[in-house]
């Protein structure tokens, strides 16, 4: 992790660093790319891991609303020419999954339906 500011944080009365919007989408995207755990990413930046979950949280739910998912199209071969391959689904924050067959193509589509309308399967 190499996130540097140049800018003095402002703390409150209560001892509490003020973090900027640009600065906490900076390390959002960071943790985004890192795929480490939140705790273990938020134990590493130095910010208590409640902070970071709520940074996370908000992040999630102004996505929710801006419907950020991204639709690709794909060819599947069909089942005679098909030698058990599987089509590989990038999501965002690095998560994948794979689907081989119509039973977990059923199931990827329940999933990516949950994901665009913002529900708890995330």
């Amino acid at each position: 992790m190499n996130l540097k500011t140049e800018q003095v944080l402002k703390v409150d009365e209560a001892g509490r660093v003020w973090t900027p919007r640009e600065l906490r989408d900076a390390v959002l995207d960071e943790f985004e790319r890192s795929g480490m755990p939140a705790t273990q990413f938020a134990a590493r930046l130095g910010v208590k891991y409640p902070t970071f979950a709520s940074w996370v949280q908000q992040r999630r739910e102004s996505r929710r609303g801006s419907k950020s998912v991204q639709w690709v199209e794909a060819a599947v071969e069909s089942p005679a020419t098909a030698r058990r391959k599987a089509l590989t689904v990038q999501l965002p924050g690095g998560a994948q999954m794979e689907v081989g067959d119509k039973e977990q193509a059923k199931i990827a589509a329940l999933l990516l339906r949950e994901l665009a309308a913002g529900g708890a399967a995330c």
